[in-house]
């Protein structure tokens, strides 16, 4: 390998070795679409080398997954106004008593079980050892469990009876057990990812979450398979399967998340979303979820994929639920620079005459087995009142902007790619994760900064469509997930009813940035007027 040494004016440069020559530079160009001369190629030589020992120094300093960039992303313009502010109202009144068989509170809301804990109708420990046993029992069927945290739990609940009993009673969460995503550290317990390259690993820490919700006195009783990598709904457990039809994948990536609460295994549980991956699930089992404002919940202890798409959210059975648990983990954190402090006035109860509600016109027109049940959607709001504004979502080059998702995730699984241990992934398809990491290498720098620009420009047009109305509703399915991810709208997914094959039916309500409070007093009055949530997987039936 020969070696080459420039010099600009009086300053010479260093040598650095002759790895690519100019003929390469000419076929590299023709890759990124781009004709360069036969003396243009000669003259880049020089730095191009420079920059290939460049990429060698970084190398060697192992960055991992968890290393961040020196930039976040915001999808808030300057001068954006926050939400205004509703009354400050956080919990619920309701009155509930025990019922005969301890196992019907598998599907019981949040908002309930904490009240028969709180009035100690029902002990945390019991209630623990319920979804443990539901755990075990259903969990293989619907491979959807990566471990179960038993001792952990056990411990937690009997620290929250104690607590309780003293009359230290925490919250709505305190004694209430909930399933984690197995993308989440947790201190004494492997987080696998899904993917075999990683399965066993031990992070000694706690997630952020984990973190907050052990403060508001959740107990962990299992952490839930993903798609590998965050795709899709295979992991190295074999398809995470739908608890209304076990032919059926749970959708991804959050599938454990969403199969175990529809299944009765987890009172809630945490889902993240990149590009659908709370949205499907939940769409896919029939859960409430929510995908809030990018930037509200805190990221650290989680698994990288993107750091400029990359959210946090809860998988509940009701909207009311979502509200409680959102409340207990969002919020600032030192470890996430792109977490913001903003208010959360969760106001339960709200009249849906005073709301301009818009809808994707032209999605609700198009044909599919949810189509009825969509504008039966539209029939029910527009008979509480509100005021439906037909809308269009701004026309952008969607595909183009997948580019942002895949050269983050080749970042964050650089030495993945470069140990080959990408092999090792379950999925080696033209559209998985192993070769759109490999594809990913060849994307210039400039092409990436270009699609974040124009990326803003899509931001600014969804603020101009958002002015038009104080939400809007979509189907849950189709471009609406990834312009949303794209600009940072926060999402709730709700069933709308059962498809003629027995298979859930899904909305998505999209709220102003921020503005998690009034979204979800939206949707919980919806979700009232439809009862829809409180239907139960035949199999998993107490």
């Amino acid at each position: 390998m020969s070696q080459q040494q420039a010099s600009s004016g009086d300053t010479e440069q260093p040598e650095v070795a002759s790895a690519v020559d100019a003929e390469m530079i000419q076929v590299a160009g023709r890759v990124v679409g781009l004709d360069f001369t036969a003396s243009e190629a000669e003259l880049m030589t020089y730095a191009v080398n420079l920059n290939y020992a460049n990429y060698e120094t970084v190398r060697e300093l192992e960055l991992g997954n968890a290393a961040q960039p020196a930039f976040h992303f915001d999808p808030r313009l300057p001068g954006q106004q926050g939400p205004r502010a509703l009354p400050l109202r956080n919990s619920e009144t309701l009155r509930v008593t025990r019922p005969d068989r301890l196992e019907e509170l598998a599907f019981y809301p949040v908002v309930a079980l904490a009240e028969l804990v709180r009035t100690r109708q029902v002990s945390a420990c019991e209630l623990t050892e319920m979804y443990l046993s539901r755990l075990k029992n259903y969990g293989p069927q619907l491979a959807c469990v990566a471990t179960l945290t038993e001792e952990l739990a056990r411990r937690q609940a009997a620290q929250a009876d104690a607590e309780i009993a003293a009359g230290h009673y925490r919250g709505p969460l305190h004694g209430i057990p909930y399933g984690l995503k197995d993308l989440f550290a947790t201190r004494d317990y492997p987080t696998s990812w899904g993917a075999p390259p990683y399965r066993g690993q031990m992070l000694e820490m706690d997630a952020t979450v984990v973190e907050r919700l052990a403060d508001a006195g959740a107990i962990l009783v299992a952490k839930l398979s993903m798609g590998s990598l965050a795709w899709d709904d295979v992991w190295y457990g074999g398809k995470t399967k739908n608890p209304w039809d076990l032919t059926k994948g749970s959708s991804g990536s959050s599938a454990g998340s969403g199969a175990a609460t529809a299944a009765g295994l987890v009172a809630f549980a945490i889902g993240t979303e990149t590009n659908g991956s709370i949205i499907s699930p939940s769409r896919a089992c029939g859960v409430t979820g929510l995908r809030p404002t990018f930037g509200r919940i805190s990221r650290h202890g989680a698994m990288t994929l993107s750091w400029t798409l990359d959210k946090v959210g809860p998988m509940c059975r009701t909207v009311g639920d979502c509200a409680l648990v959102f409340d207990a983990i969002r919020g600032t954190d030192r470890h996430d620079s792109a977490v913001v402090d903003v208010p959360f006035a969760w106001e339960p109860a709200v009249d849906l005459s005073k709301f301009r509600i818009g809808y994707l016109a032209n999605e609700f027109e198009t044909d599919g087995p949810s189509q009825a049940l969509n504008k039966e959607t539209l029939a029910v709001l527009a008979a509480s009142g509100a005021e439906l504004v037909p809308l269009q979502l701004p026309a952008f080059p969607l595909n183009a902007l997948e580019m942002i998702l895949y050269v983050e995730a080749a970042a964050a699984f650089d030495e993945l790619t470069r140990s080959n241990r990408d092999d090792l992934l379950i999925r080696q398809g033209e559209k998985y994760w192993a070769n759109q990491f490999r594809v990913a290498r060849l994307v210039p720098a400039v092409e990436y900064i270009q699609v974040q620009r124009l990326r803003r420009q899509l931001i600014e047009a969804m603020v101009m469509t958002m002015a038009q109305v104080d939400l809007y509703v979509a189907p849950a399915e189709g471009d609406n997930v990834w312009v949303t991810n794209l600009s940072g709208h926060p999402v709730v997914t709700l069933l709308n009813g059962f498809r003629g094959d027995g298979l859930p039916s899904s909305v998505s309500f999209v709220g102003q940035l921020d503005d998690e409070a009034r979204l979800l007093a939206v949707t919980k009055a919806y979700q009232q007027e439809t009862e829809f949530h409180t239907s139960v997987p035949p199999l998993f039936a107490p």
